[in-house]
Protein backbone atom coordinates (compact mmCIF):
# COMPACT_ATOMS: atom_id res chain seq x y z
CA UNK A 1 0.00 0.00 0.00
CA UNK A 2 1.10 3.58 -0.64
CA UNK A 3 1.27 6.02 1.67
CA UNK A 4 0.41 9.69 -0.14
CA UNK A 5 0.85 12.60 1.60
CA UNK A 6 -0.11 16.01 0.97
CA UNK A 7 2.63 18.08 -0.59
CA UNK A 8 4.00 21.27 1.05
CA UNK A 9 6.64 23.40 0.74
CA UNK A 10 8.78 21.50 3.34
CA UNK A 11 8.75 18.26 0.90
CA UNK A 12 10.86 20.86 -1.63
CA UNK A 13 13.95 19.00 -1.11
CA UNK A 14 12.60 15.32 -1.32
CA UNK A 15 10.28 15.89 -4.85
CA UNK A 16 12.89 17.92 -6.06
CA UNK A 17 15.59 15.25 -5.45
CA UNK A 18 14.12 13.35 -8.00
CA UNK A 19 12.77 15.97 -10.56
CA UNK A 20 15.98 17.60 -11.03
CA UNK A 21 18.03 14.93 -11.98
CA UNK A 22 15.10 13.60 -14.31
CA UNK A 23 15.58 13.96 -18.29
CA UNK A 24 11.87 14.96 -18.25
CA UNK A 25 11.21 18.58 -19.68
CA UNK A 26 7.60 18.79 -18.04
CA UNK A 27 6.58 22.04 -17.12
CA UNK A 28 4.19 19.88 -14.58
CA UNK A 29 7.34 18.69 -12.80
CA UNK A 30 8.05 22.11 -11.43
CA UNK A 31 8.07 21.76 -7.69
CA UNK A 32 6.19 25.77 -7.61
CA UNK A 33 3.51 24.51 -10.23
CA UNK A 34 2.94 21.17 -7.57
CA UNK A 35 2.78 23.05 -4.66
CA UNK A 36 1.32 26.78 -5.95
CA UNK A 37 -1.42 24.57 -7.36
CA UNK A 38 -2.34 21.96 -5.32
CA UNK A 39 -5.67 23.87 -4.11
CA UNK A 40 -6.66 23.03 -7.29
CA UNK A 41 -5.86 19.70 -7.63
CA UNK A 42 -5.17 18.54 -3.97
CA UNK A 43 -1.89 16.91 -5.28
CA UNK A 44 -0.33 14.55 -3.03
CA UNK A 45 3.14 12.30 -3.11
CA UNK A 46 4.82 9.25 -2.26
CA UNK A 47 8.23 7.50 -2.43
CA UNK A 48 7.71 3.80 -3.40
CA UNK A 49 11.08 1.75 -4.58
CA UNK A 50 13.06 5.09 -5.19
CA UNK A 51 10.60 6.04 -7.38
CA UNK A 52 8.63 9.81 -6.68
CA UNK A 53 4.58 9.35 -7.36
CA UNK A 54 2.42 12.17 -7.55
CA UNK A 55 -1.50 12.45 -7.37
CA UNK A 56 -4.01 14.74 -8.56
CA UNK A 57 -7.60 15.14 -8.43
CA UNK A 58 -8.45 17.04 -12.35
CA UNK A 59 -11.90 18.07 -12.61
CA UNK A 60 -12.94 15.40 -9.61
CA UNK A 61 -11.41 12.67 -11.24
CA UNK A 62 -8.11 10.89 -9.94
CA UNK A 63 -5.15 10.95 -11.92
CA UNK A 64 -1.51 10.17 -11.61
CA UNK A 65 1.52 11.64 -13.47
CA UNK A 66 4.14 8.83 -14.49
CA UNK A 67 6.79 8.03 -12.10
CA UNK A 68 9.91 9.58 -11.64
CA UNK A 69 13.27 7.64 -10.53
CA UNK A 70 16.32 6.74 -12.25
CA UNK A 71 16.34 4.24 -15.06
CA UNK A 72 12.98 2.87 -16.55
CA UNK A 73 9.98 2.37 -14.51
CA UNK A 74 9.53 -0.57 -12.99
CA UNK A 75 6.39 -2.89 -13.07
CA UNK A 76 6.04 -3.82 -9.25
CA UNK A 77 5.63 0.37 -8.86
CA UNK A 78 3.33 0.69 -12.03
CA UNK A 79 1.15 -2.32 -10.42
CA UNK A 80 0.68 -0.22 -6.93
CA UNK A 81 -0.22 2.65 -8.65
CA UNK A 82 -3.26 0.85 -10.18
CA UNK A 83 -4.36 -0.46 -7.07
CA UNK A 84 -4.04 2.78 -5.13
CA UNK A 85 -6.34 3.61 -8.03
CA UNK A 86 -8.77 0.45 -7.07
CA UNK A 87 -8.50 1.05 -3.56
CA UNK A 88 -9.59 4.39 -4.43
CA UNK A 89 -12.79 3.25 -6.48
CA UNK A 90 -11.32 4.88 -9.72
CA UNK A 91 -10.49 4.03 -13.03
CA UNK A 92 -6.53 4.21 -13.27
CA UNK A 93 -4.89 6.99 -15.60
CA UNK A 94 -2.35 8.99 -15.89
CA UNK A 95 -1.52 12.45 -17.30
CA UNK A 96 1.58 14.52 -19.01
CA UNK A 97 2.81 11.34 -20.81
CA UNK A 98 5.38 12.12 -23.13
CA UNK A 99 5.97 10.06 -25.88
CA UNK A 100 9.03 8.06 -25.03
CA UNK A 101 6.69 7.10 -21.49
CA UNK A 102 4.15 6.15 -24.22
CA UNK A 103 6.48 3.63 -25.30
CA UNK A 104 7.84 2.62 -22.02
CA UNK A 105 3.91 1.90 -20.28
CA UNK A 106 3.86 -0.27 -23.80
CA UNK A 107 6.55 -2.30 -22.97
CA UNK A 108 5.34 -2.91 -18.92
CA UNK A 109 1.70 -3.58 -20.18
CA UNK A 110 1.36 -3.98 -23.75
CA UNK A 111 -1.81 -3.11 -25.17
CA UNK A 112 -3.34 -2.17 -21.99
CA UNK A 113 -3.08 1.58 -22.37
CA UNK A 114 -5.48 4.01 -24.34
CA UNK A 115 -3.31 7.18 -25.51
CA UNK A 116 -4.96 10.08 -26.07
CA UNK A 117 -3.01 13.39 -26.99
CA UNK A 118 -4.23 16.76 -26.25
CA UNK A 119 -2.62 19.64 -28.39
CA UNK A 120 -3.62 22.40 -26.01
CA UNK A 121 -1.32 20.89 -23.05
CA UNK A 122 1.70 20.43 -25.15
CA UNK A 123 4.65 22.48 -24.01
CA UNK A 124 6.56 24.96 -25.29
CA UNK A 125 10.23 24.49 -25.34
CA UNK A 126 12.71 26.66 -26.56
CA UNK A 127 16.54 27.41 -26.73
CA UNK A 128 17.36 29.63 -23.82
CA UNK A 129 20.30 30.90 -26.67
CA UNK A 130 17.54 31.59 -29.12
CA UNK A 131 15.26 33.85 -26.69
CA UNK A 132 18.83 35.53 -25.39
CA UNK A 133 20.18 36.74 -28.31
CA UNK A 134 17.33 36.78 -30.69
CA UNK A 135 20.04 36.05 -33.10
CA UNK A 136 18.94 35.16 -36.90
CA UNK A 137 16.09 36.30 -39.71
CA UNK A 138 13.27 34.23 -38.40
CA UNK A 139 13.57 36.51 -35.07
CA UNK A 140 13.94 39.73 -36.82
CA UNK A 141 10.63 40.66 -35.53
CA UNK A 142 11.49 40.31 -31.62
CA UNK A 143 14.87 42.12 -32.35
CA UNK A 144 12.38 45.01 -33.93
CA UNK A 145 10.91 44.89 -30.57
CA UNK A 146 13.29 44.77 -28.40
CA UNK A 147 15.02 48.01 -29.89
CA UNK A 148 12.38 49.82 -30.17
CA UNK A 149 11.80 49.30 -26.71
CA UNK A 150 15.17 50.38 -25.79
CA UNK A 151 15.04 53.81 -27.81
CA UNK A 152 11.35 54.87 -26.11
CA UNK A 153 12.44 53.95 -22.72
CA UNK A 154 16.37 54.51 -22.59
CA UNK A 155 16.03 54.82 -18.94
CA UNK A 156 14.42 51.34 -18.84
CA UNK A 157 15.77 49.05 -16.13
CA UNK A 158 16.11 45.50 -15.17
CA UNK A 159 16.70 43.76 -11.69
CA UNK A 160 15.76 40.47 -9.90
CA UNK A 161 12.62 40.09 -8.17
CA UNK A 162 13.95 40.38 -4.24
CA UNK A 163 11.23 40.41 -0.95
CA UNK A 164 11.17 43.89 -0.74
CA UNK A 165 9.90 43.88 -4.91
CA UNK A 166 7.15 41.23 -4.09
CA UNK A 167 4.63 43.82 -3.47
CA UNK A 168 5.19 46.10 -6.52
CA UNK A 169 4.76 42.65 -8.46
CA UNK A 170 1.28 42.08 -6.55
CA UNK A 171 0.11 45.28 -7.23
CA UNK A 172 0.91 45.07 -11.36
CA UNK A 173 -0.88 41.65 -10.52
CA UNK A 174 -4.23 43.47 -9.39
CA UNK A 175 -3.99 45.83 -11.88
CA UNK A 176 -4.18 43.16 -14.86
CA UNK A 177 -6.08 41.27 -13.18
CA UNK A 178 -9.02 43.96 -13.14
CA UNK A 179 -7.81 45.15 -17.26
CA UNK A 180 -8.91 41.03 -17.64
CA UNK A 181 -11.89 40.68 -15.51
CA UNK A 182 -9.80 37.53 -13.27
CA UNK A 183 -12.77 37.38 -11.26
CA UNK A 184 -15.64 36.85 -13.90
CA UNK A 185 -12.97 33.88 -15.34
CA UNK A 186 -12.41 30.66 -13.30
CA UNK A 187 -9.35 29.88 -15.07
CA UNK A 188 -7.57 33.62 -14.51
CA UNK A 189 -8.90 33.64 -11.53
CA UNK A 190 -7.35 30.04 -10.71
CA UNK A 191 -3.91 30.96 -12.41
CA UNK A 192 -3.89 34.46 -9.86
CA UNK A 193 -4.46 32.82 -6.62
CA UNK A 194 -1.19 30.29 -7.80
CA UNK A 195 0.61 33.43 -8.54
CA UNK A 196 -0.07 34.95 -5.42
CA UNK A 197 0.75 32.20 -3.25
CA UNK A 198 4.15 31.99 -5.39
CA UNK A 199 4.61 35.05 -4.81
CA UNK A 200 4.15 35.37 -1.64
CA UNK A 201 6.55 32.09 -0.94
CA UNK A 202 9.23 33.26 -3.03
CA UNK A 203 11.82 32.08 -1.74
CA UNK A 204 10.97 29.29 0.27
CA UNK A 205 9.93 27.40 -3.04
CA UNK A 206 12.90 28.59 -4.77
CA UNK A 207 11.90 30.87 -7.52
CA UNK A 208 14.46 32.97 -9.76
CA UNK A 209 12.64 36.34 -11.56
CA UNK A 210 13.02 39.27 -12.77
CA UNK A 211 10.84 42.98 -12.96
CA UNK A 212 11.32 45.44 -15.93
CA UNK A 213 10.72 48.90 -14.51
CA UNK A 214 9.97 51.87 -16.92
CA UNK A 215 10.67 55.71 -15.15
CA UNK A 216 10.98 54.16 -11.61
CA UNK A 217 7.85 52.11 -12.29
CA UNK A 218 7.13 48.59 -12.71
CA UNK A 219 5.88 47.56 -16.04
CA UNK A 220 6.79 43.75 -16.50
CA UNK A 221 7.50 40.84 -14.25
CA UNK A 222 8.33 37.42 -14.87
CA UNK A 223 9.42 34.28 -12.60
CA UNK A 224 10.14 30.63 -12.73
CA UNK A 225 12.41 27.88 -11.16
CA UNK A 226 14.21 25.09 -13.11
CA UNK A 227 12.71 21.84 -13.67
CA UNK A 228 15.59 19.76 -14.29
CA UNK A 229 19.38 20.13 -14.25
CA UNK A 230 19.18 21.66 -17.93
CA UNK A 231 15.94 23.03 -18.25
CA UNK A 232 14.52 25.96 -16.82
CA UNK A 233 10.86 26.91 -16.30
CA UNK A 234 9.61 30.16 -16.82
CA UNK A 235 5.73 30.29 -15.30
CA UNK A 236 4.50 33.57 -15.01
CA UNK A 237 4.82 36.99 -17.42
CA UNK A 238 3.03 39.90 -16.29
CA UNK A 239 3.17 42.94 -18.18
CA UNK A 240 1.72 46.53 -18.30
CA UNK A 241 -0.18 46.35 -21.71
CA UNK A 242 0.24 50.11 -21.85
CA UNK A 243 3.78 50.00 -22.36
CA UNK A 244 4.58 48.82 -25.87
CA UNK A 245 6.85 46.49 -26.30
CA UNK A 246 6.79 45.69 -22.51
CA UNK A 247 6.33 41.51 -22.98
CA UNK A 248 9.27 41.28 -25.27
CA UNK A 249 11.35 43.21 -23.43
CA UNK A 250 10.76 41.31 -19.81
CA UNK A 251 11.14 37.97 -22.04
CA UNK A 252 14.46 38.69 -23.68
CA UNK A 253 16.04 40.09 -20.28
CA UNK A 254 15.05 37.05 -18.23
CA UNK A 255 16.65 34.78 -20.66
CA UNK A 256 19.71 36.52 -20.66
CA UNK A 257 19.58 36.12 -16.60
CA UNK A 258 19.24 32.74 -16.60
CA UNK A 259 21.96 31.10 -15.69
CA UNK A 260 23.98 29.51 -19.18
CA UNK A 261 23.98 25.36 -17.70
CA UNK A 262 19.78 25.83 -18.71
CA UNK A 263 20.28 24.82 -22.45
CA UNK A 264 16.16 24.90 -22.48
CA UNK A 265 13.07 27.46 -21.16
CA UNK A 266 9.91 25.76 -21.19
CA UNK A 267 7.33 28.23 -21.20
CA UNK A 268 4.26 25.94 -20.31
CA UNK A 269 1.47 25.37 -22.63
CA UNK A 270 -1.70 27.61 -24.32
CA UNK A 271 -3.95 25.97 -22.77
CA UNK A 272 -5.97 26.21 -26.55
CA UNK A 273 -6.05 29.93 -26.14
CA UNK A 274 -5.34 31.11 -30.12
CA UNK A 275 -3.58 34.68 -28.91
CA UNK A 276 -1.29 33.08 -26.13
CA UNK A 277 -0.87 29.84 -29.02
CA UNK A 278 0.03 32.33 -31.95
CA UNK A 279 2.27 34.36 -29.24
CA UNK A 280 4.48 31.21 -28.00
CA UNK A 281 4.75 30.21 -31.89
CA UNK A 282 6.55 33.06 -32.84
CA UNK A 283 9.19 32.76 -30.58
CA UNK A 284 10.17 29.78 -33.21
CA UNK A 285 10.18 26.60 -29.96
CA UNK A 286 12.98 23.74 -30.97
CA UNK A 287 10.22 21.91 -29.12
CA UNK A 288 6.57 21.55 -28.84
CA UNK A 289 6.46 19.05 -26.54
CA UNK A 290 2.96 16.92 -26.54
CA UNK A 291 1.55 15.15 -23.63
CA UNK A 292 -1.20 12.76 -23.35
CA UNK A 293 -3.34 10.99 -20.89
CA UNK A 294 -2.89 6.98 -20.50
CA UNK A 295 -5.91 5.02 -19.13
CA UNK A 296 -6.10 1.49 -19.04
CA UNK A 297 -8.60 0.28 -21.40
CA UNK A 298 -10.70 -2.06 -19.59
CA UNK A 299 -11.37 1.01 -17.28
CA UNK A 300 -13.59 3.69 -19.77
CA UNK A 301 -13.18 7.55 -18.58
CA UNK A 302 -13.89 10.66 -20.15
CA UNK A 303 -11.36 12.49 -21.64
CA UNK A 304 -9.83 13.76 -18.78
CA UNK A 305 -8.18 17.70 -19.11
CA UNK A 306 -5.80 19.51 -16.35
Amino acid sequence: MIHFKDIEIQDKPIVTAYTLDSPRLNCDLSFSNLCSWRFLYNTQFAVLDDFLLLKFWAEGELVYMMPIGSGRLKKPVLDALIDDAHRERSPFCLLGICADMCSELEALMPGRFRFTADRDYADYVYLRSDLATLAGKKFQPKRNHVNKFKRTYPDYEYTPITPDRIGECLALEAEWCKANDCEQQEGTGNERRALVYALEHFEELGLTGGILHVGGNIAAFTFGMPINRTTFGVHVEKADTNIEGAYAMINYEFANHIPEQYIYLNREEDLGIEGLRKAKLSYQPAIILEKYSACLKEEPVEHIKW
